[in-house]
């Protein structure tokens, strides 16, 4: 069976393995191509998407969130072993350049120039997330000891306060859970009423038969017996 592909490689007849190593540096080339062209300054070129929201400064037009760019990437520095990264790009809509930058300190990105953010943003806390530790409260744990104690009774009391909810939510999900006897009950039922609708459409024909009726009858309503028990 073919492949989709051929992985086949034209070899030059001057090619040495021994002397090139490999084709990219036979023909003076780098793995990455285009890509690569300003490695030597620290700089990769990479397909970029936007994480947020934005106006441009140049054009003042609104950029959704998701739309894709070749962004120059590049190394600014670290956040404790986490390394920061810039990336730069072009408007698709103008000459104006936005540089976007990360914030592992935050889980998120930051506008270094060239663009604002759209506020769309909201208070973790309000949804119950979880919050990373800032420098400062980690720097307290590992140093104050009555902190560190203070900090564990504070999340058990909101471990406590959260496991009613907690429950009933996983009482919920298992009350979901049996496909098959929600299933059963649910074409019990359907049954059911499909065999009272066919005896009372059985009756009405049969009182349309005795009475020599060609109209349709409607089901019969409370209010219909108590009428004819009134007359």
């Amino acid at each position: 069976q073919g492949e989709r592909k051929g992985t086949n490689k034209y070899y030059p007849p001057d090619f040495d393995p021994a002397k090139h190593g490999s084709l990219n540096k036979y023909h003076h080339s780098h793995p990455l191509r285009e890509r690569a062209r300003k490695l030597s300054q620290g700089i990769l070129v990479i397909r970029f998407e936007m994480p947020f929201n934005i106006w441009c400064d140049g054009c003042q037009n609104h950029i959704g969130m998701g739309v894709r760019y070749n962004a120059e990437k590049k190394k600014v520095g670290t956040y404790y072993t986490t390394p920061v990264y810039r990336f730069r790009m072009k408007c698709h809509l103008c000459v104006n350049y936005i540089e976007l930058q990360t914030d592992p300190g935050n889980c998120d990105y930051v506008i270094v120039s060239g663009a604002r953010r759209k506020e769309e943003r909201w208070d973790p806390g309000d949804s119950a997330q979880v919050l990373p530790t800032t420098p400062e409260q980690r720097e307290r744990l590992a140093l104050d000891p009555m902190f560190r104690l203070e900090h564990g009774v504070t999340d058990r009391g909101v471990l406590e306060r959260a496991t009613p909810t907690l429950t009933r939510l996983q009482e919920a999900q298992d009350a979901w859970k049996d496909d098959f006897g929600l299933n059963s009950r649910l074409r019990r039922r359907f049954r059911e009423e499909k065999k009272t609708l066919r005896e009372e459409e059985e009756e009405a024909a049969a009182l349309r038969a005795r009475a020599g009726l060609s109209i349709p009858l409607l089901r019969e309503e409370e209010e219909d017996r108590r009428l004819a028990a009134l007359l």
